[in-house]
């Protein structure tokens, strides 16, 4: 309960996910303090926060976590029962690109390992990785990996796609200052890849404007082929759902030509389930 306040950022949102109530949940956290001797969150209208002693302890709780589903996915051959889950973060392009198909052939070859699999920003899934509340991480090349193991896994290269009314000329690339010129379609503003851009545009001082925010790159590109306007995601979604109506531009910027990185805790990588989980999607052929 007390790692999922941490995660949540509210004791009623950590309450749901554990499925207790807000009076149960406030009782235990309660008890958990008067049994260190010390207070562990503090507490706001927006929110809790850990204190120095909370996030001591929520550092252990994390490990203590990991080691017993490690416990589970080892005594799984052993009896029937015990399951385990490796919690896997990811940004926009990892969860909508390759790793679906890495994801199911991995629990199809581990069937007593489940994954818990969510969509981060590249910078917040290195942050959970470092608070433990995260066993595998795919990022982009652009954040800092120091104090973890990080291998590259896939090109990931991003690039226009624009409406077929705006072709001039043979065009080879443009600037993402250009683009901002005119208002986007794209994914939902929490989404990786939308947080990443929008921190592009800040450099200048800019904020992307959107026309209609979509929940997937298919959607986007019908948007794009009706001449909303431009939209910016990964090549290989491009080249799968662009089609008529739309064309497709490469980014001039040198942030646009990125590479994945699969990373993860010198702890993590001790524990057999995450260790499996790691090099099932590194042995992904490259796309």
């Amino acid at each position: 309960l007390f790692a999922t306040v941490i995660e949540q950022g509210t004791i009623t949102a950590a309450a749901s996910a554990v499925n207790l109530s807000l009076a149960a949940a406030s009782a235990r956290l309660r008890a958990l303090e008067d049994c260190t001797g010390t207070r562990l969150l503090n507490r706001s209208k927006t929110g809790t926060s850990p204190t120095d002693a909370g996030r001591a302890l929520v550092r252990h709780a994390n490990r203590v976590l990991a080691e017993l589903e490690s416990l589970h996915v080892d005594m799984a051959s052993f009896g029937e029962g015990l399951r385990g889950t490796v919690r896997l973060l990811c940004n926009t392009a990892a969860m909508s690109e390759a790793l679906p198909g890495a994801i199911g052939r991995f629990l199809l070859a581990n069937p007593d390992v489940d994954v818990d699999l969510q969509e981060r920003s590249s910078d917040a899934v290195i942050d959970a990785l470092r608070r433990g509340v995260a066993d595998v991480g795919i990022v982009a090349d652009y954040v800092d990996t120091s104090g973890l193991h990080a291998q590259p896994w896939l090109e990931d290269r991003l690039v226009a796609l624009l409406p077929e009314t705006w072709r001039r000329g043979r065009r080879c690339s443009i600037a993402f200052g250009e683009l901002l010129e005119h208002p986007f379609v794209g994914l939902a503003r929490d989404s990786g890849l939308s947080r990443f851009l929008a921190a592009q545009a800040s450099r200048s001082g800019r904020i992307p404007r959107h026309r209609v925010c979509l929940a997937s790159f298919d959607a986007i590109a019908q948007v794009v082929a009706a001449g909303v306007g431009p939209a910016v995601m990964p090549a290989s979604a491009a080249a799968r759902h662009g089609g008529s109506g739309t064309h497709i531009v490469a980014l001039s910027d040198a942030w646009a030509r990125r590479k994945l990185l699969i990373c993860m805790t010198p702890q993590g990588g001790e524990l057999s389930s995450v260790r499996a989980l790691a090099d099932a999607l590194s042995s992904t052929p490259a796309t």
